[in-house]
C-alpha cells in the first residue's frame, strides 16, 4: 500500500518537469512574447489561442475557460489520473525516486526501469500485429472484420492487429529488438513450455489482435479473437494478470474515450471491442467495454473520476445483449449502481442485437438511437425481477412489491421516486395491490435505507457527494494532493473566472475602469513573473504598501508570507498559491501568466520597476494628502 508521497518530493518534481514540454505533447505551442507561450485551450473549443503557458513559473492558464494551475494539475486534468498517479508519472518521466510518508511504498528507480522495458515491449508488439494485418497470412482477419463493417481505416485507428500462426513470431521479432526471455516472460503475450521452463512461444497465434491501452494510452496488455476453427482455445483470449495488465483496472477505449466523458459527462459501457469500435463510429465516443471482467468496484473508480461524479450530473449507461446472458449481467451492474451518484440507465435493442451487429444491419443512426433510447436501470432491474412473481394473483403481487420496494426507495431524486412509486403501482396492477400500500411499502423501505444507510450511499441527496466524499470525487488521491499542498484539485474558481461572481463579496473583481484596481493588479503581475528583475529597494517598497482592493490585497498578503522568491521562481509561486484563500488561487495562476508588453531587457526592467513602484507612488501621495489635511485642521483651530 502506497504512503503519501513526500511534501518535498512533489515539490522537486514539479520544479524538474519542463511545463512548456509536456504541454507540448497535447497542445501546439507558439510564442507568445519572451518567456511566455499560447496556444488553443485543449479544455473548451475555441477559434483563437487563450491558453498561456509561463514555463519559467510552472503554470498555465486559459484566459477563455479560467482553467490553469502547475504542470501535475494540468497532466491529472488531461490525463484523468489521480493525484498521486501524475506525481508518479511525471517522476518517471525524469527519472527521480520518490519517498513516501509512513514507511508506505512506491515504484523504485529499479521497478520504474523495469516497467518501462515491459511498456516498450507492448508497443512494439503492438506495432508488429498492426502490420501483421496487412500480410496474406492474415486474409482471414481482414474478411472478419470488413464482415463486421470495419474497413482499414476503423482497424488503424483502433490498433487493431494480427498475429501469425506460428509459434515464436513475434518472439523473434522482440528478440531481435534486444528483449530477454527473462524480460519477455513478464509481458503475458508468451506461454511457457510445460516440457522445458526455458522455453516459450507466442501465446496468441491466428488471431485478431486488439490492443488495450490504459488512461494515458500506453498498451498494457492484448485481447485476441479466434479466427480459425483447427484454434482449440477460448473464443476471446486475453493477456494474463501481469506487472501492467489488471483486467480489474482496465476498460478498453478509454484512451479514446475519456475526454468525450469527461466533456459530456456520459460513459457507455458495451460488452466487446467490436461494439466500441461501433459506436465510436457512429457517433458514440464515450464507449468503453471491460476485458473479460465484470464492470466492478475498481472501473466504477475510474469512471467516477472522469465523470466527477460528485453529484451535479452525468450518466452512466450499460448496453447489454437481450439474452439471458445479459440481463444477468445488468443486474450484476445494478448492484453496483449505488457505487455512483450519476444516474445509471441500461440500454437493450428491442431484437437483442448489440451495438456492432445493429451498425451492420441497421446503420450508424441505429446505434446512437439505441444509446438515447436508454432507461433508468433500477427500471430495468425491477420489471427483470417481475418474471419470478404470479402477478395476476395477490400473494405475487404482494411478494413482488417486497422485492421492489426497496429498489424504488434507493432512487435519490425524491420526484423521481414519487413518479416510480406510482408506476410500480401500474406495473404490478391494481386489483391486490393499491397505489397506497405501494407508496407505504416504498415509504418504509426508505426509512430503513436512511438508517442503515453510510455517508454516501444510494440514500444520499443528488446533491450530496459519492463514495469517497471525504476525499472529494478523486478519493483519496485527491486527499494527498490537498493535504501535501499540490494541485490536486481546482476551487470552482480557479475554473472559471465568473466564478468569482460566488466569491464571499470581499473578493469580488473590481470594475475593470478603476484605475486602483488596474494598477494593483499590474504590480501583481509584474511581482509574480520576474521577481528576479525587483531589486531590494523595489521589493521593500512593494511589500510594505498597502493594496485596496480585497482580492488584491490577499495575494498581497500571500506574496508577504511566502518570503523571498529566491532562485527558482516557480517554487516561489507554489508557496504564493498555498498562502492565499483556495478560492483565489486560480487568480495567482492567470497573473502569473498573463501576457506582459514585449520589450528588450533594459526596457523591460524598466518597465517592471515603474509599474511596482505606481502603488507606493499612490501610497505616498496618500499620506501627504492626510498629512496636509491634518496640517489644516491644526491651523483652523
Amino acid at each position: 500500500m502506497a504512503g503519501l508521497i513526500k511534501r518535498e518530493d512533489i515539490d522537486e518534481v514539479r520544479q524538474r518537469t519542463d511545463i512548456k514540454e509536456v504541454v507540448d505533447g497535447y497542445v501546439t505551442l507558439k510564442s507568445a512574447g519572451v518567456g511566455s507561450y499560447k496556444g488553443l485551450c485543449p479544455f473548451h473549443d475555441e477559434r483563437s489561442p487563450s491558453f498561456h503557458v509561463r514555463p519559467q513559473m510552472g503554470s498555465y492558464h486559459c484566459f477563455g475557460c479560467g482553467e490553469g494551475g502547475d504542470v501535475i494539475s494540468f497532466v491529472q486534468k488531461m490525463d484523468h489520473t489521480s493525484f498521486s498517479e501524475t506525481v508518479e508519472k511525471l517522476a518517471s518521466r525524469i527519472g527521480f525516486e520518490l519517498r513516501y510518508e509512513d514507511g508506505g511504498t512506491g515504484p523504485r528507480r529499479e521497478e520504474t526501469g523495469k516497467r518501462q522495458r515491459l511498456l516498450d515491449a507492448h508497443k512494439i508488439a503492438a506495432e508488429f500485429y498492426r502490420d501483421q494485418l496487412l500480410t496474406p497470412g492474415a486474409a482471414t482477419g481482414r474478411t472478419f472484420l470488413q464482415e463486421r463493417g470495419f474497413d482499414r481505416a476503423a482497424a488503424e485507428q483502433f490498433g487493431v492487429g494480427f498475429a501469425p500462426q506460428g509459434w515464436d513470431g513475434l518472439l523473434g521479432h522482440l528478440t531481435t529488438k534486444g528483449f530477454t526471455h527473462d524480460e519477455l516472460k513478464l509481458t503475458g503475450m508468451f506461454s511457457v513450455s510445460s516440457n522445458n521452463a526455458q522455453r516459450i512461444y507466442d501465446r496468441f497465434r491466428g488471431r485478431l489482435i486488439w490492443p488495450i491501452r490504459d488512461i494515458t494510452g500506453d498498451t498494457v496488455g492484448f485481447g485476441a479473437r479466434k479466427l480459425f476453427e483447427e484454434d482449440q482455445g477460448p473464443k476471446y483470449l486475453n493477456t494474463p494478470e501481469t506487472a501492467l495488465y489488471k483486467k480489474s483496472l482496465v476498460l478498453y477505449g478509454i484512451d479514446l474515450a475519456k475526454r468525450e466523458i469527461a466533456k459530456s459527462r456520459q460513459l457507455v459501457v458495451v460488452e466487446g471491442y467490436t461494439d466500441v469500435m461501433a459506436c465510436h463510429l457512429s457517433g458514440v465516443g464515450t464507449a468503453v467495454a471491460t476485458c473479460g471482467t465484470a464492470f466492478g468496484t475498481d472501473h466504477i473508480k475510474i469512471a467516477r473520476r472522469l465523470l466527477s461524479d460528485d453529484g451535479t450530473g452525468g450518466e452512466v449507461i450499460f448496453t447489454f445483449d437481450g439474452d439471458a446472458a445479459g440481463q444477468k449481467a445488468a443486474l450484476r451492474a445494478f448492484e453496483e449502481d449505488q457505487r455512483f451518484v450519476a444516474q445509471t440507465f441500461v440500454a437493450v435493442e428491442a431484437s437483442g442485437a448489440d451495438p456492432c451487429e445493429l451498425r451492420q444491419t441497421k446503420g450508424d443512426d441505429a446505434v446512437r438511437s439505441l444509446i438515447s433510447s436508454r432507461r433508468p436501470l433500477f427500471e430495468f432491474a425491477i420489471k427483470a425481477a417481475f418474471g419470478n412473481y404470479d402477478l395476476s394473483t395477490g400473494e405475487g403481487q404482494v411478494k413482488a412489491l417486497r422485492h421492489a420496494a426497496p429498489i424504488v426507495a434507493q432512487i435519490r431524486d425524491v420526484s423521481l421516486r414519487s413518479i416510480y412509486t406510482r408506476e410500480l403501482s401500474r406495473w404490478l396492477g391494481m386489483q391486490f395491490v393499491g397505489e397506497d400500500q405501494v407508496a407505504r411499502a416504498v415509504s418504509t423501505a426508505a426509512k430503513r435505507g436512511a438508517a442503515g444507510a453510510s455517508p454516501g450511499g444510494r440514500n444520499s441527496s443528488s446533491t450530496q457527494q459519492g463514495p469517497g466524499s471525504a476525499a472529494g470525487p478523486h478519493g483519496g488521491s485527491q486527499t494527498q494532493g490537498s493535504s501535501q499542498g499540490g494541485q490536486a484539485s481546482s476551487s470552482f474558481a480557479d475554473n472559471n473566472p465568473s466564478a468569482v461572481e460566488d466569491m464571499p463579496p470581499r473578493f469580488q473583481r473590481p470594475d475593470p475602469k478603476d484605475p486602483v484596481g488596474r494598477m494593483e493588479r499590474q504590480a501583481l503581475e509584474v511581482a509574480l513573473q520576474h521577481p528576479d528583475l525587483l531589486d531590494a529597494v523595489q521589493w521593500e517598497r512593494f511589500l510594505g504598501t498597502g493594496f485596496s482592493v480585497p482580492m488584491y490585497a490577499a495575494l498581497h498578503d500571500a506574496v508577504q508570507a511566502a518570503g523571498e522568491p529566491g532562485k527558482d521562481p516557480s517554487k516561489w509561486l507554489e508557496r504564493v498559491r498555498q498562502e492565499v484563500p483556495e478560492t483565489l488561487r486560480g487568480l495567482v495562476t492567470e497573473l502569473a501568466v498573463t501576457p506582459l508588453p514585449s520589450k528588450p531587457a533594459e526596457a523591460m526592467v524598466t518597465y517592471c520597476r515603474d509599474i511596482v513602484n505606481r502603488p507606493f507612488d499612490l501610497h505616498i501621495t496618500r499620506l501627504k494628502a492626510e498629512k496636509l489635511g491634518a496640517l489644516q485642521r491644526l491651523d483652523s483651530t
